[in-house]
């Protein structure tokens, strides 16, 4: 075991040891072997940030590199550079996301950092949370929603989404979640230099008095350290004892759903919500949150409408639609399906891909798709859910087809000679990789 490794095991069992306990003390545990082990961690073929360093220059002196960097760090006199914004598609492609890209060396510092942090807050955090947590995943959470929407006979879902958290995280609550579990002031020091770094767009330089942009290596661990306070612990400590029946909580970073047996409850913790958001600086979407009957079917569910007298609802979440359908063996069971919107988005996607590359030679457009269907069902291609991949996989082939028509005006392409293209450069077939809860 490495001697990183062995300090992250100490810097655990400390914090199993003593839960209330505030770590005055963490920075001393950064040496050379440290940040080597965070360069090691951090991602080297990313866009650069605002110096335009590339990791190939940076490794040209590396361990020389990392030592001046590791002095700054400790000595107070490290100047967290801005990180540059882009912005990317989100949802159905009508909307932006802003993604922060920190320079290369604000990344390593950072990775140190989270190195130091995980330990302790893996202990705290709540079973709840799934997302960008060691040993933790999107399909672990699909499978805890499973567990908690099929329990009983369903029930209601309460789906809530919060409008720009990244642009709207309090900096002055952060700091004293934070402060219940960190006072080391090197530690404490660098997050406030992250947070306060400013932002370049477009060569315009702002200073947000809110947020963590969504981007930088410290930003998921920030994040889950304010949802624990705001959410997680809330929900268990003054929530559930108050209900009448059973609820439970699955969040995957700012996504959350809650599930409740009974309809007087969910609406209870929805009027509520809000209040308890607002105080920590925070707003749930009026018309992204809603709540859904996910009660059972029986046999005089029969009716067009939700509810108990109707068909029940559905639900998205993590890019999948949660609802309820036969078995083969005739029982009622949860199940999921690619979500409407991520399809489009995907297929968008590939139309525009095979667009702009519909005269590079077949074979290389072969194998890029391959690789990006090889992608999709890596993440899509769960248990229940193959008509949809399938379903995928053959829009694919139609648009790979459409594109590589008009590679000239003759549009001579038909399906026996596509059919027989496919033979010798064939799509990858569409298959489950992950066996999920059903």
């Amino acid at each position: 075991m490495s001697t990183v490794s062995l300090k992250q095991q100490r810097i655990a069992e400390l914090a199993e040891q003593s839960p209330e306990m505030a770590f005055t003390s963490l920075a001393y545990h950064m040496d050379l072997d440290w940040m080597l082990e965070a360069y090691r961690r951090t991602r080297k073929d990313g866009a650069v940030g605002v110096d335009g360093v590339t990791a190939a220059e940076y490794e040209q002196d590396l361990v020389g590199n990392l030592q001046r960097l590791l002095a700054r760090a400790k000595s107070g006199t490290y100047r967290a550079p801005p990180v540059r914004r882009v912005h990317i598609p989100k949802g159905s492609g009508n909307e932006t996301r802003p993604i922060g890209i920190p320079a290369l060396e604000d990344k390593i510092l950072q990775r140190a950092v989270v190195l130091l942090l995980e330990p302790i807050y893996e202990h705290d955090f709540s079973e709840s949370s799934f997302g960008f947590r060691p040993k933790r995943s999107a399909h672990q959470a699909l499978d805890a929603i499973w567990q908690g929407a099929s329990r009983g006979q369903g029930g209601w879902i309460l789906e809530v989404d919060i409008r720009k958290f990244f642009d709207t995280l309090d900096h002055g609550h952060l700091r004293e979640m934070l402060g219940h579990r960190i006072r080391d002031g090197v530690v404490l020091r660098l997050i406030g230099k992250w947070l306060k770094a400013g932002v370049m767009e477009d060569g315009s330089l702002s200073f947000p008095d809110a947020g963590s942009p969504q981007g930088g290596v410290i930003s998921p661990l920030l994040a889950n350290a304010y949802l624990h306070y705001v959410l997680d612990v809330w929900f268990d400590r003054d929530v559930k004892p108050r209900l009448r029946g059973r609820t439970w909580l699955v969040r995957y970073a700012d996504d959350f759903v809650m599930g409740f047996t009974h309809e007087s409850d969910a609406r209870r913790v929805q009027s509520v919500l809000s209040k308890r958001f607002e105080k920590y600086g925070l707003t749930i979407h009026p018309d992204k949150t809603r709540l859904v009957p996910f009660q059972r079917p029986t046999p005089r569910s029969r009716g067009k409408g939700e509810g108990p007298s109707g068909r029940p609802g559905t639900f998205d979440f993590l890019g999948f639609t949660h609802y309820w359908c036969r078995s083969r063996r005739g029982n009622w069971v949860v199940k999921r399906k690619t979500a409407k919107d991520r399809v489009r988005r995907s297929i968008r996607a590939i139309m525009s891909w095979c667009r702009q590359h519909r005269h590079t030679p077949v074979g290389e457009q072969q194998q890029k798709l391959n690789q990006k269907l090889q992608g999709h069902y890596g993440y899509y291609g769960i248990t229940g859910n193959f008509l949809a991949v399938k379903s995928f996989q053959e829009l694919v082939k139609r648009i790979w087809r459409y594109w590589l028509n008009r590679r000239n005006r003759e549009r001579s392409l038909s399906w026996e000679l596509m059919n027989r293209l496919l033979q010798r450069y064939p799509l990858a077939p569409a298959r489950i990789i992950h066996q999920c809860t059903t």
